[in-house]
């Protein structure tokens, strides 16, 4: 397996070495769950959708926990007993947990089931610190007359 040299990275950047840790956690393949299944989708400029197939969890079933910029979730189907003998499983009903990490400055608007699928609507919010924003430029030199009033002052220099 190679590995990714963030060297050049580094010397240009600040603040990317969380970056790198994603990257070789990728690689390496450490989170390579297939259950359940899920998509991710943008669906406006700052807006995410995330749609998990939780068929057989009820809301009660999922839990939903932000913490340190990741994203958990997990199901856990309450033991009822069973009423009939399962002769074919298809549909899985075992427990999981998914971990998604969240870029800065995502949150997490709210979530429902519905049809068996799982719903999470994320956002970006940068607060207005962040925003990009006008840096006056400033001078030591002494203020100079605008041409507008220089050219007044020479016109009434010309009359006298």
């Amino acid at each position: 397996m190679s590995t990714v040299d963030f060297a050049p990275l580094f010397r240009t950047a600040i603040g990317f070495d969380r970056l790198a840790r994603l990257v070789d956690t990728a690689a390496s393949g450490q989170d390579a769950q297939t259950y359940p299944p899920y998509n991710i989708e943008k669906v406006g400029d700052d807006s995410y959708r995330l749609t998990m197939a939780v068929a057989g969890f009820r809301p009660e079933d999922l839990d939903l926990t932000v913490k340190d910029n990741t994203l958990f979730v997990s199901g856990r189907v309450a033991n009822e007993g069973q009423r009939a003998e399962i002769l074919y499983r298809g549909i899985a009903g075992r427990a999981f947990e998914r971990r998604f990490v969240l870029a800065d400055h995502i949150v997490v608007e709210g979530a429902d089931v519905q049809l068996g699928l799982l719903h999470v609507g994320l956002k970006r919010v940068v607060p207005e610190s962040l925003k990009p924003r006008k840096i006056a430029i400033g001078t030591s030199a002494p203020p100079t007359v605008s041409p507008t009033i220089a050219n007044d002052r020479l016109d009434s220099v010309k009359a006298a």
